[in-house]
């Protein structure tokens, strides 16, 4: 057997004014995972992608089976035995199970397509790897973890002897990530090789045989779990000591300031999405929604900050219905958004940053008197921001395009939490931000509760949902399971309400 089923040989790719990988060197053996960790912007996607054909490098080797090996393209890495799970799946919504995963490699019999062939492979290639699925289901009426099973059969389908995972958990309950990792190791004793992207530590120490971290494009560190525990890959990963758990006090919760009775609320095509919600956050407390993306979060966050308006029920803030209130309205009565898409509604990237940093109050004074802005004092806002939450830039006056994603993230949590607030409405607050943003955020989150401002959050990282929250309301299918106290909760619990499970 193959020693090195693939690697990467000082490796270094560069694009206009950034340096994505240098010198990088990975090794994945037979029947092994490997683990890469490292915070956004590190480079694990520029080096995957480069493994699978869709990058060349600028230098450096990629070594598949001990030969080195020069991909045109994905299609080159395919047929050497390499296969990639996208993030996004890469799936046909409207076609049958089995045909998203013959498709582009159909078998035929007398020039039309054997989908009586092509099924019987299919169900012969879920029973050996324990990934049992229905053949005949169409891609868009299965949950999202048999739409990760398709795609790891679009791959084994193809004969891959390497599987690339790209987070392959985050849109997974705790059952199904759990069950997906049982998986990949039953995998890897047939010989197959799995390199596993992910930023959940606790996995990684799981399921890794072994570790390489990279850091602004460099890999440094190289470990195996029994070396090594989630604060030091941590600690590795951000190149300073980090705080991973949440340290809070016991909430005291006040008055009722956010009060929400029946509400139906319509998706983008029409569809309920919301189905009859009720529930209250007050004063000095945190309330997590957990739940599997697509289950009603969006449509809720939107409802409540009057950027949708709901079709059935009531909503109060504070005391005052504000149903369909429009996001001025909202925003005037105290209420903060740290929004899921930061790019869509966080910030405007050519705006600058001082300009951001006023983006809901700059009609207000004293940023505006009669119309008129005051640019001067609205620069010294800007700097204030800037300095308490330790936005890195170097002027004020630069874009905010300009700025690094975590960087936005604290733009705009600065910007939201520098007014006078009753209820933060926090959306995915730490997504796709490094570790060390993700605890300056969380503090900042609990700092707010503990000043008596009423906290919804909503968040797909169950970690974060336990680590924050003192109720946690589990949203599934448009309606809320249970709530319960956070003291109460576990991880089993709570992915088994996430799937639709109450008994």
């Amino acid at each position: 057997m193959s020693e090195t089923l693939l690697a990467a040989q000082n490796v270094t790719k560069q694009f206009p004014g950034v340096l994505a990988n240098d010198d990088v060197s990975i090794r994945l053996r037979p029947g092994r995972i490997l683990a890469l960790l490292g915070e956004n912007g590190a480079g694990k996607s520029t080096l995957v992608n480069i493994l699978f054909g869709m990058y060349r490098p600028d230098s450096g080797q990629v070594v598949i089976k001990d030969e080195t090996v020069d991909l045109h393209g994905p299609d080159d890495a395919i047929s050497r035995g390499i296969g990639m799970v996208h993030q996004h799946f890469q799936l046909v919504p409207p076609m049958r199970v089995v045909e998203n995963i013959v498709l582009g490699d159909e078998p035929t019999k007398r020039g039309l397509v054997d989908l009586d062939e092509a099924r019987n492979r299919v169900v012969e290639l879920s029973r050996r790897y324990g990934l049992e699925i229905d053949p005949d289901a169409l891609v868009e009426d299965l949950p999202v973890g048999m739409q990760q099973r398709v795609e790891i059969l679009k791959a084994l389908y193809r004969n891959a002897d390497v599987l690339i995972l790209d987070e392959p958990t985050g849109v997974l309950t705790p059952q199904e990530a759990d069950h997906l990792l049982g998986v990949l190791r039953e995998l890897t004793e047939t010989g197959l090789g799995i390199v596993f992207i992910t930023h959940k530590l606790r996995e990684v120490l799981a399921i890794a045989d072994d570790i390489v971290v990279l850091r602004n494009g460099r890999v440094v560190g190289e470990t195996t779990p029994s070396q090594t525990s989630e604060s030091g890959l941590a600690e590795m990963m951000v190149g300073r000591s980090v705080m991973l758990q949440v340290e809070k006090s016991i909430s005291d919760p006040g008055d009722v300031v956010l009060k929400i009775d029946e509400l139906e609320v319509n998706d983008d095509r029409g569809q309920i999405a919301l189905d009859g919600l009720s529930f209250e956050v007050r004063a000095g407390e945190i309330l997590g929604v957990a739940g599997v993306e697509g289950n009603g979060q969006r449509e809720l966050v939107e409802a409540i900050t009057g950027l949708r308006n709901p079709s059935v029920g009531v909503m109060q803030i504070d005391g005052e219905e504000l149903t369909s209130g429009s996001p001025r309205q909202i925003t005037k009565k105290g209420v903060a958004h740290i929004p899921e898409d930061r790019e869509k509604h966080g910030v405007v990237a050519v705006y600058t940053v001082a300009e951001n940093s006023v983006l809901n109050r700059y009609h207000r004074r004293p940023f505006s008197i009669r119309g008129i802005l005051r640019r001067d004092v609205i620069l010294g806002h800007a700097q204030d921001v800037v300095d308490e939450f330790d936005v890195r830039t170097p002027s004020v006056s630069v874009p905010a395009s300009s700025l690094s994603g975590g960087n936005k993230q604290k733009l705009i949590v600065g910007r939201e939490f520098s007014d006078e607030i009753k209820l933060l409405v926090a959306a995915q607050p730490t997504r796709g931000i490094d570790i060390g943003a993700i605890e300056f955020i969380h503090r900042r989150i609990l700092e707010q509760r503990d000043k008596g401002t009423a906290v919804l959050l909503v968040s797909a990282e169950l970690d974060e949902i336990l680590g924050l929250s003192d109720r946690i309301a589990v949203l599934y299918d448009g309606k809320i399971m249970d709530v319960i106290d956070a003291r109460d909760a576990d991880r089993e619990k709570i992915g088994l309400l996430m799937a639709g499970i109450t008994d």
